[in-house]
């Protein structure tokens, strides 16, 4: 594959998380609307058409033809599409036992189970400063999300859904590995061009699967989905962006760097929200910031 700087993955990682934000604000508009499952789906449906587009323009800009996967490659990417959507499904799920907090933080669980997922199925092990950085990362934005747990306890520990997310982050876990590997398995002359194939591979594998549920278990849904196609279009865009600067950045570093680097994106959150609401910020967010920190730092150079 052709080269490109060092420091590119971390570019590719920060425009991807700050796509994903931008795109989560697209859904959350279309929740109300279509329902948290079709909203959702909408990433995948409407995504799907763009993807070809940035394949099509990578190939011409880099004047090289997509690579032809082989099995290993299409088993990889296939793995990662579905668990994708189980990993969203569960999420859903959790989110609907009214713990939206908890849920969103142990979702950010995802960078450290990877870790173990990479060594486990892969083979990648982690040097001891990585596993260091994405620890204190990964604790750091458990101190930031998660609500105060003397109130926790006092309102009953909601351990079904802790459970469910949990399992999300696990199944997000595995699909990114799976993504990573499959960049690099489709090879070819150019890593954008592999990105943009994968994309669209993954995408075409997911729009299948979404319209074949769709058109069994919720023809409802899909209608409401093809009426609001007009602000689903931006979603689908934003969505398809994104992704493909997560697969860019997947097939120039490992999968934990990449995803301990995304979780900064809580901390400009976190400073968005203290900022507009004018709240204090305590003690143990103070800790949070200071773990998040030194975990990404760890992480940049070199963990």
């Amino acid at each position: 594959m052709t080269s490109a700087p060092a420091w590119a993955w971390a570019v590719f990682t920060l425009t991807a998380a700050g796509g994903q934000t931008m795109r989560n604000a697209l859904q959350r508009d279309l929740t109300d609307s279509l329902g948290a499952a079709c909203a959702t789906f909408v990433r995948f449906l409407f995504g799907c058409p763009f993807s070809l587009l940035f394949l099509a323009a990578a190939c011409a800009i880099v004047g090289a033809p997509p690579p032809t996967p082989d099995a290993r490659a299409l088993l990889l990417i296939a793995t990662a599409a579905a668990l994708q959507i189980a990993a969203t499904a569960l999420m859903l799920v959790s989110m609907r036992e009214r713990s939206f907090l908890i849920v969103t933080a142990l979702l950010k669980t995802e960078a450290a189970q990877i870790v173990v997922f990479g060594l486990v199925f892969m083979g990648e092990p982690a040097t001891p400063p990585l596993a260091l950085g994405v620890l204190s990362a990964t604790f750091g934005v458990l101190a930031l999300s998660l609500p105060d747990p003397a109130a926790a306890l006092r309102g009953g520990a909601p351990w079904r859904p802790i459970f469910y997310g949990l399992a999300s982050a696990a199944l997000f876990g595995v699909s990114t590995v799976c993504y990573r590997e499959g960049v690099l398995a489709l090879g070819g002359g150019s890593f954008v061009v592999a990105a943009a194939t994968e994309l669209v591979l993954g995408l075409v594998l997911q729009t299948a699967l979404i319209l074949l549920y769709l058109s069994v278990f919720d023809r409802g849904g899909l209608s409401a989905i093809l009426a609001h196609w007009r602000e689903s279009l931006s979603a689908g865009l934003i969505g398809a962006f994104a992704t493909l600067f997560w697969f860019l950045a997947f097939a120039l570093e490992s999968a934990p760097r990449v995803r301990t680097l995304a979780l900064i994106e809580i901390l400009f959150a976190q400073m968005v929200t203290r900022r507009m609401f004018a709240q204090k910020t305590g003690a143990r967010e103070w800790l949070g910031v200071a773990m998040l920190v030194a975990g990404v730092a760890a992480v940049l150079n070199g963990g």
